[in-house]
C-alpha cells in the first residue's frame, strides 16, 4: 500500500514561488511514475506534469510549461513540483499520484492519490 501526502501549499501573491512535496510511504515509489494535478473551484481535475521513475522523462501542461519543474528524490520518496511566476490562475488544489508503467499526462492509470494542498494565487 501506498499513501502520498502532499505539502507547500499557501497563499502567495503573484509572481511569487512555492514548493510543493509529495511524501510517499511504502518501497514502490522508485519504480513508479509521478503526476501532479490541480482542480479550481468548479473544474474538473487537470493535468499538470508527470515525471517517470528515473525522473530521465517529464511532461508539462502548457499553462505551466517554461514555469513549473517537476522532479523527485528517490531516496527520500519524495517528489517536488516548483512553481515559480505563479498567476491567480494557478489558483487550485493541487494532487500528486503515482503509477505503474510509462509517464502520463492522464489521470486514468494513476493508482494512487494523496488529499491535495491549497495553492492560492492573489493578484
Amino acid at each position: 500500500q501506498v499513501t502520498l501526502v502532499e505539502s507547500g501549499g499557501g497563499l502567495v501573491q503573484a509572481g511569487d514561488s512555492l514548493r510543493l512535496s509529495c511524501a510517499a510511504s511504502g518501497r514502490t515509489f522508485r519504480n513508479s511514475a509521478m503526476g501532479w494535478f490541480r482542480q479550481a473551484p468548479g473544474t474538473e481535475r487537470e493535468f499538470v506534469a508527470a515525471i517517470s521513475w528515473s525522473g530521465g522523462t517529464t511532461y508539462y501542461a502548457t499553462s505551466v510549461k517554461g514555469r513549473f519543474t517537476i522532479s523527485r528524490d528517490n531516496a527520500k520518496n519524495t517528489g517536488y513540483l516548483q512553481m515559480n511566476s505563479l498567476k491567480p490562475e494557478d489558483t487550485a488544489v493541487y494532487y500528486c499520484a503515482t503509477k505503474g508503467g510509462s509517464t502520463s499526462s492522464r489521470q486514468e492509470g494513476y493508482d494512487y492519490w494523496g488529499q491535495g494542498t491549497q495553492v492560492t494565487v492573489s493578484s
